[in-house]
């Protein structure tokens, strides 16, 4: 009989036990995952001596190809898709000749485009001069989003056009409205607001996509851990929140227009110990949650019921 690890009136998700086929794939620290909804991909990154830094696997679940080549210590990844082509984008924090960086490939691996200078932590002064930064988030329309500040002298959201030159930029180091202490992941939703996983100030912070302007924040749900990852369902009803050292995702209402209030939890989902989920990501077409847990060194898929 399946448990059913989820508080609440109903489930929502239920665990895919037999994602992914060959679990013995994952050899080092899995830290985040990115969906291809579009292809029907997932990409893996993970850390650790001498293990490929990004898997691909099937949205079955089936093992496809792996690649190593200048990822040092990769934080987030994010998937972009055009009418025309597909890159995977990443934040890397490693402190060698490749890190504080955040770098497009192409879906086989391909180095594309590098933002950053390799193996410089820079400050926030300097736009492209990143310091371990935390994860990046693109548009459609090619315009990116980068929470920059993985524990870095960098506490920021930066905002690029498509040819990576700076529309906003907001934050500094501190836990007033607009500031942060660990920016830590960012999603824009379908309503032209950005949100931001404020790690360290256990709170949720919101702006205006178009002009940077604080929106609102929400704490009420972090009074145990602070949010890890941020990223919406794919019908925008709900934000999925991983928090690592409770080891739960919080399945959170999300306000469609006007003011943004505080938050409601709807569901938990409460994982095993020690399982230390640290960033997730939802397929937009299927609706499944694939979690990267850097305690059980695995990703696990979630798929709505």
């Amino acid at each position: 009989e399946y448990f059913s690890p989820w508080r609440g009136e109903q489930q929502m998700y239920k665990l895919d036990i037999g994602w992914p086929k060959t679990p013995e794939h994952f050899t080092g620290q899995t830290f985040c995952v990115a969906v291809d909804s579009l292809h029907g991909l997932v990409y893996v990154g993970q850390r650790g001596d001498n293990v490929p830094k990004v898997l691909v696997f099937s949205e079955e679940g089936y093992f496809l190809h792996a690649w190593n080549d200048t990822v040092e210590m990769p934080h987030g990844i994010f998937v972009w898709n055009t009418a025309t082509e597909s890159s995977v984008w990443i934040t890397d924090v490693g402190t060698g000749k490749y890190g504080h960086t955040v770098k497009q490939y192409s879906p086989l691996g391909k180095l594309m485009q590098v933002l950053g200078t390799p193996g410089n932590a820079g400050s926030s002064l300097i736009p492209l001069q990143f310091d371990q930064p935390a994860e990046i988030f693109v548009e459609e329309t090619g315009e990116i989003y980068v929470v920059d500040g993985d524990g870095g002298m960098n506490n920021r959201l930066l905002k690029l056009s498509d040819d990576y030159k700076e529309i906003w930029l907001t934050g500094t180091n501190g836990s007033g409205i607009g500031q942060f202490k660990i920016p830590h992941s960012v999603t824009v939703d379908a309503f032209g607001r950005v949100w931001v996983a404020d790690r360290g100030n256990k709170r949720i912070q919101v702006f205006d996509k178009v002009t940077g302007e604080w929106l609102g924040s929400w704490s009420g749900c972090f009074s145990e851990d602070g949010p890890y990852s941020v990223r919406f369902t794919a019908d925008y009803k709900y934000l999925i929140v991983a928090q690592l050292n409770i080891n739960r995702l919080a399945v959170l209402a999300a306000p469609p227009v006007g003011s943004i209030g505080d938050c409601v939890m709807v569901h938990s989902v409460q994982l095993a110990d020690e399982t230390k989920p640290h960033l997730v990501d939802v397929d937009m077409r299927s609706g499944a949650v694939y979690v990267a847990e850097i305690g059980a060194q695995q990703v696990q898929k979630y798929v709505p019921l």
